[in-house]
């Protein structure tokens, strides 16, 4: 069974699950509208008191936003509620489930949840993105999109990556989900390109939680900002990261004694 056969078996059953609570549909398109709405009142303030932010104008700032919301979107649609089950798996012993089954442990564990309605903050991003673009004053040029897609891509990587490294520590430790909320907290600085931040956090920004490649690069490839060099380094950090987050995860495996131990 192939990785695209595996996630779109756990896809549809999670939205079989999700239709049975279609309540949850209008919370989440209200707080993704809220997030939506929070952001670009943010951006009207600096506005109405400047032309530019740290050399980004208005249209920049907004794809910012856009590109945001959808890495959002896509790591608690189905990265987040995966390393949740996981963490979940490990602390009870029922991990053994998924280690007896005849695929890869990762890939099991990485595709076996999701939240079908957190995609609404998906869409709603690439609506942002799209009216960012439109208002540019300029057209979106083959470089500009090939290096937004490729940045996007290696962006969703690096985050997944990333977060497994963070959740396969709850092999050796009994909790680990305060660590994530640091993470989403930190994350939440991807409103904004790290440019705009000081010297010393915006290294935090971009070695130790990596929001600058995972938003402000894919933004800054739609105007022009991402040089073939910027671009190979966000490639790279993807293909280190998932690497990395393998084989620490290969370790990770050699901690787990299972419920029957």
């Amino acid at each position: 069974m192939t990785i695209v056969r595996l996630l779109a078996v756990y896809l549809r059953v999670g939205i079989l699950t999700e239709l049975q609570y279609r309540a949850n549909f209008y919370v989440q398109a209200f707080r993704s509208v809220l997030s939506l709405a929070t952001g670009l009142a943010g951006l009207a303030v600096v506005f109405s008191h400047a032309t530019t932010l740290a050399g980004w104008r208005p249209h920049e700032l907004l794809a910012v936003l856009g590109v945001y919301l959808v890495i959002s979107g896509v790591v608690r649609f189905a990265i987040q509620p995966a390393m949740e089950r996981l963490m979940e798996d490990v602390r009870e012993g029922t991990l053994d489930y998924v280690l007896t089954k005849p695929e890869d442990s990762l890939v099991l564990v990485s595709v076996r949840a999701n939240a079908i309605w957190r995609l609404v903050d998906v869409v709603l991003g690439v609506a942002v993105v799209g009216y960012a673009v439109a208002t540019s004053g300029g057209s979106l040029g083959a470089y500009e999109f090939a290096a937004f897609v490729v940045s996007l891509g290696a962006a969703v990587a690096t985050i997944y990556g990333f977060l497994v490294i963070l959740t396969t520590l709850s092999f050796w430790f009994t909790r680990v989900e305060n660590i994530l909320v640091i993470f989403q907290s930190m994350y939440e600085a991807g409103k904004w390109p790290v440019d705009i931040y000081p010297a010393w956090l915006r290294a935090t920004l971009t070695f130790l939680v990596p929001v600058a490649f995972a938003v402000t690069v894919p933004a800054g490839a739609l105007s022009g900002r991402a040089t073939p060099l910027t671009l190979a380094a966000t490639v790279a950090i993807a293909v280190v990261m998932v690497v990395a987050a393998r084989r620490f995860w290969l370790v990770g495996l050699r901690r787990y004694s299972g419920a029957s131990a």
